[in-house]
């Protein structure tokens, strides 16, 4: 109940916005000193990024690999057997086969709306989550051999649906789509950049896309995070043989 008097001190200081600050204040301190630190989440996400339950996350995740999977107009069978084995994986056989009976239904059905799915998800997960969403997304695009022009331009526009930054987008893209200076679009950052500049931008990523960073059950989602950091350390040991950093 910290935030409560927070609220109460802030408000007798500053009124409302003092009010509004010292309920912010103590509700970081409650989440910091409840029951279990582990639990402790931030303020913000408490009002501002409900939890989604599980159904919701695996129908809409479900959709977005439909809308992956057909962006090219085509359904290819490697795709589906991607999608397939991540269920099983992650649920077990007998409710990956419920589950994706729930997925042939929906990929028998008309347009599904990206813009629709994609803004549920953004409401409800964080920003690291749906990072490994697009590394996802990549990989069943990726699981037929090649990446097609479609499939990419479907996977930007779910990006920006999703509230994920361009540059966000091309340094995921980068660890799929091989090209030149690939290293350094997996850092995000140009390949003029002074060494000091490459060890930030290293150390800002190998930061924001650690595994612990994304909480979830999810193990799929979990192993996708793993593969991304990785990628990342690998993209940076490139770039120090090339440059001769320590």
């Amino acid at each position: 109940m910290i935030k409560w008097l927070g609220a109460v001190i802030g408000f007798s200081f500053r009124g409302l916005s003092g009010a509004i600050l010292g309920f912010f204040a103590g509700s970081i301190i409650d989440n910091f000193f409840g029951p279990s630190k582990s639990s402790a989440r931030s303020v913000f996400e408490d009002y501002t990024r409900p939890n989604v339950t599980a159904e919701d996350f695996e129908l809409n995740l479900l959709s977005l690999c439909s809308i992956v999977i057909k962006a090219d107009g085509q359904v290819s069978q490697s795709e589906m057997d991607y999608v397939r084995q991540y269920f099983v994986s992650t649920y077990g056989k007998d409710k990956a086969n419920a589950i994706f009976r729930r997925f042939n239904e929906i990929n028998k059905k008309g347009q599904i709306s990206p813009q629709k799915v994609s803004a549920f998800l953004a409401q409800r997960t964080r920003y690291e989550v749906r990072l490994q969403l697009l590394h996802f997304l990549f990989g069943i695009a990726q699981s037929d051999g090649s990446i097609s022009n479609p499939e990419i331009e479907k996977i930007r526009e779910i990006a920006g649906y999703l509230r994920v930054s361009l540059n966000e987008f091309e340094s995921i893209k980068a660890m799929f789509v091989k090209s030149a200076n690939n290293s350094y679009k997996i850092l995000d950052i140009p390949k003029t950049a002074t060494d000091a500049e490459v060890k930030k931008a290293y150390r800002n990523m190998a930061k924001k896309y650690h595994p612990d960073r994304v909480n979830t059950k999810d193990e799929a989602i979990k192993k996708g995070a793993e593969e991304k950091f990785k990628q990342v350390q690998e993209a940076y040991e490139t770039i120090q043989k090339e440059r001769g950093l320590n």
